[in-house]
């Protein structure tokens, strides 16, 4: 089940919608979709409503049993140790004793404990732009983290801006892959047979990880793969910041047909040979990290 809400909706959207989804009311959308037709519906709608907002509301498989996506609003969805909220934007000063002081809180103990998160927040920026994180990456056997499951982990480790160290692994796979996904992937059944189980695959990858601020292209999707996969394996998902360079993307560029990593390397002009492998996806996502952050 997913709504959509839009104002300011050009006539040609509305019909484009109507194919997909009941109108209930004016601007306010409902009906079943899949993962991937609601991925390409939002791209169509972001890339339509130019004036207007644009809020998804959808169910997926996470402790929130749903997740929401927003265009052209003020309030940013963030995450919040797995759990999705919406942030309201700043206020519009100069100082953190400026913000504490234009009335968040209604004590001397409020004021303070404000400035001491602000503080923080501008620490762990400061972090970032010295350039250290990691940029992360999976392929999967199919898009349902219900009933698919992971086939590659991916990982680059970032510090002062430059690439220090790499982790690429193939996860052992029971079941053959279907035939779509070694014609993306180019991974075939032989390849994963020299794969590591699938815990030790996540215990590799969660300690090269660490604690660092994490990059990548539609985490939502990684997210919900790693997460079905730590609950089989009884395992809990580590809770990383991160960033979302597919959410980025979305709040500073308007005009392309779409937000595919592929699309935004081409918008960059930045070289690539390969896709759907989760370390050249890793590298294709730092870099555009990096010039959507200098946009």
């Amino acid at each position: 089940m997913i709504v959509v809400t839009l104002t300011e909706c050009p006539p040609k959207l509305r019909g484009d919608l109507s194919k997909w989804l009941c109108e209930i009311n004016t601007g306010v959308y409902v009906g079943n979709l899949s993962g991937r037709v609601r991925d390409e519906l939002w791209e169509r709608i972001c890339s339509n409503l130019h004036t207007g907002r644009a809020t998804m509301v959808f169910q997926t498989n996470n402790e929130q049993g749903m997740d929401f996506r927003v265009h052209n609003t003020t309030w940013e969805p963030i995450d919040f140790d797995g759990i999705k909220l919406m942030r309201r934007p700043k206020l519009q000063s100069d100082t953190p004793q400026e913000e504490a002081e234009a009335g968040l809180g209604y004590s001397k103990a409020a004021k303070f404990q404000k400035i001491r998160r602000i503080q923080a927040a501008q620490a762990r920026s400061d972090g970032m732009r010295d350039g250290d994180y990691t940029v992360i990456d999976i392929e999967t056997s199919g898009l349902n983290p219900n009933k698919d499951c992971l086939v590659e982990l991916g990982a680059i480790r970032m510090r002062g801006g430059g690439r220090t160290e790499e982790l690429s692994l193939l996860i052992r796979q029971e079941r053959p892959l279907p035939d779509e996904v070694k014609q993306l992937t180019g991974i075939t059944d032989e390849m994963l047979k020299n794969g590591v189980p699938l815990m030790q695959g996540l215990q590799t990858f969660f300690e090269f990880l660490g604690s660092d601020r994490l990059i990548g292209h539609n985490l939502s999707f990684d997210f919900s793969f790693l997460r079905a996969a730590c609950r089989q394996c009884g395992m809990r998902l580590p809770q990383n910041r991160w960033e979302d360079t597919l959410q980025l993307a979305r709040r500073r560029i308007q005009g392309i047909p779409n937000y595919k990593l592929n699309t935004l390397a081409d918008y960059f002009s930045l070289p690539y040979e390969q896709l759907h492998r989760a370390l050249a996806d890793c590298k294709l996502t730092q870099m555009i990290y990096t010039k959507l952050r200098c946009k």
